[in-house]
């Protein structure tokens, strides 16, 4: 957007230019090179130091084992979704550590002994092809459900290829639709015909590094000749396509201004775009017989009618008309609308507790809403709706009940197919909902998990675990994939069980009270997303849960960020931080990996908006003469959303101000650190042998 360049422009762009040109240059930006061969020597160097400690640590091997045990158990569930009367699903264990894709009929999985057929088998394919393929999404034509294009990427980064894939065949395609490997979209029309946005060469690429471009590729026509559909603007996030087969293929492009803003286009014929009233700040969620069904995280005022922001609202596409289809309490919130045959299928939050209903729409032009009796205090989520059907699959977890797979028919009636077998004993474990006042006199909803003799006592080693960003709720979750140290199977058995005790917080940032909860956190008072996390932390001590000395904070990605901010704010509330994947330098962080995509959620530190974020950027306030709590900083290098960067800086200036810190970096894995399970049981038993190490004590020999 083009604005009359005032004096009153001029002056934020010099007072921008100002700060930056009076902060020092920066003496590890060479670690900024990914594969630079100083920056990897200094990598390796790194993450001998610090394995040396960990892996010698004797509790680490039990560690390992234990949450290798859990990440690859053959009695997780089989989780998936329903698509012409047969079950996909995604599959990774000790034997299968890439994964298998495969699918049930409807009838057996029901009975839960799913009669499995492998469709992919990515172990093999990466040995015949001799690539380290790691497996990304399936994207699949409704409603038969037989072209396919399967996503793979060369060790898990978001970069990848997509190949096409016959599920009747149960073969890649030959000669096939083949999109080579970038950060790219796409999207099925009907059998002979993508949507697709991928690097098309210079200047096709944003400024965060995804597709700017939209084009039509029609089958045996080369890449190089799809005819362009839409441009967007190299400071958009991205361009992509939507197309839902309700009826008939409904094509939509989505031109992301930022990171949640969405101005969506219509074009039914391929042709002619028609851009749609809707708010930026929406979610198109398919189309239900003509209608969108959008998910509204700001007002909308539509021919004398104000939708409120968290609301769903079906929009007619041929007339125009609009309808709420439901609407939040205060302390409500809608996170998934899934589109079923005839109607939707809805999961929401109160108060942090999860709920699912069913919601159709009347002849008369209601909607109405009928709750799926599921059970209550726990975390309910949308495995499949929809797939040509009014069938559905629910299931329900909490920190200390294992997951549930529930079959809901039409109707609501419930039958549960799949219950996991408990990676813990939790016969003495109790959780409880509490609250801490932040700040400014909100109130923060959290998490305690322990033993109750433990939490009686008191004074316990305790971790406490924090996003707060991106609309992101953390929720009270017994185990899915990805597994995170911080749900209730891994931290029950690898640290309840042995006294520890885990602190979930519901700070301003995430989705937990709806959009309101995000924007509350948003920019320029992302302090308060800070100083919420910081609350629940005193308020721990204040409650006799635990003491300064034995309390951790845990956080990744954003919660990243948030550590390295507590560990500057705060060094003398916390024992040790872990602080995974982490954005630390926020002054360069739009220059790094994906980060300009993320603008609307932090600031654009080349304007006035640094004003705000050096007073909490991490690596610009780390100084001397503080004495920081232990920290383990971990990494991918092949990360391509949060850059390797800055993790390596972090440490890098940690070292040179003399404090003590450990470093790992993996090699491979993307922005989940990690390729495979045991990557991944390697690095979770790293992070709780750090924790034991510094809140437990030594180990006992």
């Amino acid at each position: 957007m083009h604005r009359p360049f005032t004096a009153a422009v001029l002056a934020i762009l010099t007072l921008a230019a100002t700060a930056r040109a009076d902060t020092p240059a920066d003496p590890f930006l060479w670690l900024e090179e990914i594969d630079g061969a100083r920056a990897l020597e200094w990598a390796r160097a790194e993450n001998a130091r610090s394995l040396a400690v960990l892996e010698g640590d004797p509790r680490f091997a039990t560690l390992r084992a234990e949450a290798l045990a859990i990440l690859t158990s053959p009695a997780r569930i089989p989780t998936g979704s329903i698509h012409a009367g047969k079950v996909y699903n995604f599959w990774q264990d000790e034997t299968h550590v890439r994964g298998l894709w495969r699918r049930a009929d409807l009838a057996s999985y029901r009975t839960g002994a799913p009669r499995w057929e492998t469709l992919v088998d990515f172990d093999e394919l990466a040995r015949n092809e001799k690539e380290n393929w790691v497996a990304g999404r399936f994207l699949c034509l409704s409603p038969e459900y037989r072209h396919c294009m399967v996503e793979m990427s060369r060790g898990g980064g978001d970069t990848s290829a997509w190949r096409e894939f016959d599920t009747t065949d149960k073969s890649f395609v030959r000669n096939g639709f083949v999109i080579p490997e970038a950060k790219s979209d796409v999207s099925w029309v009907d059998a002979d015909t993508l949507i697709v946005g991928t690097n098309w060469g210079p200047g096709t690429l944003t400024d965060s590094g995804y597709p700017r471009v939209v084009r039509t590729w029609r089958r045996g026509q080369p890449l190089a000749d799809a005819v362009t559909l839409f441009e967007g603007r190299k400071e958009d996030v991205a361009v992509s396509s939507f197309v839902d087969q309700d009826g008939a293929p409904r094509p939509f492009v989505g031109r992301r201004v930022s990171f949640f803003a969405t101005e969506y286009h219509y074009t039914p014929d391929l042709r002619a775009l028609t851009r749609m009233p809707w708010p930026l700040d929406t979610d198109l969620g398919g189309v239900l017989d003509g209608r969108a069904i959008l998910s509204l995280r700001e007002p909308w005022t539509y021919r004398d009618r104000t939708y409120a922001a968290g609301s769903v609202v079906a929009y007619e596409l041929s007339s125009g008309a609009a309808e709420l289809v439901l609407a939040p309490t205060a302390t409500q919130s809608i996170e998934h609308v899934e589109l079923g045959k005839t109607g939707l299928v809805v999961s929401y939050l109160d108060d942090v507790s999860g709920h699912a209903a069913r919601v159709a729409r009347t002849q008369s032009g209601q909607w109405l809403a009928s709750q799926i009796p599921l059970p209550a205090n726990g975390v309910i989520k949308i495995a499949s709706a929809g797939g040509g059907t009014d069938d559905a699959l629910l299931s329900y977890e909490s920190l200390t009940t294992p997951l549930s797979l529930y079959f809901v028919t039409p109707d609501n009636r419930v039958d549960r197919i799949f219950q996991a077998p408990a990676a813990f004993d939790a016969s003495d474990v109790v959780v409880e909902q509490r609250f801490a006042v932040s700040k400014d006199g909100t109130r923060i909803p959290y998490f305690v998990m322990g033993r109750k003799s433990v939490l009686e006592r008191g004074h316990a080693p305790t971790i406490q675990y924090g996003y707060g960003g991106f609309l992101a709720p953390t929720l009270p979750l017994y185990y899915e994939d990805p597994a995170r140290p911080q749900f209730g199977a891994l931290a029950g058995k690898l640290w309840v069980s042995r006294g520890g005790v885990l602190v979930l917080s519901n700070i301003r940032g995430g989705s937990e009270f709806g959009p309101r909860w995000h924007d509350a956190g948003l920019r320029e008072n992302r302090q308060k997303v800070f100083d919420d996390f910081i609350a629940i932390s005193e308020d721990l001590i204040r409650t006799g849960v635990t003491t300064r000395r034995q309390l951790g904070a845990i956080g990744r990605s954003n919660g990243g960020l948030l550590m390295g901010v507590l560990a500057n704010q705060r060094p003398d509330l916390y024992g040790a931080i872990v602080c995974g994947v982490p954005l630390l330098d926020m002054q360069r962080y739009t220059k790094l990996g994906a980060g300009a995509s993320w603008v609307a959620e932090y600031g654009d530190p080349e304007t006035a908006d640094w004003s705000y974020m050096s007073k909490w950027s991490p690596y610009q306030n780390l100084r001397k003469g503080v004495t920081y709590p232990p920290i383990f900083l971990y990494t991918s290098t092949r990360d391509d959303r949060v850059h390797p960067g800055h993790a390596r800086k972090g440490a890098a200036k940690l070292k040179a101000l003399g404090q003590d810190y450990f470093y790992y970096e993996n090699m491979e894995g993307g922005h989940g650190g990690t390729a495979n399970q045991n990557q991944l049981a390697y690095r979770i038993a790293l992070e709780y042998t750090f924790f034991a190490r510094e809140l437990m004590g030594p180990a006992p020999r």
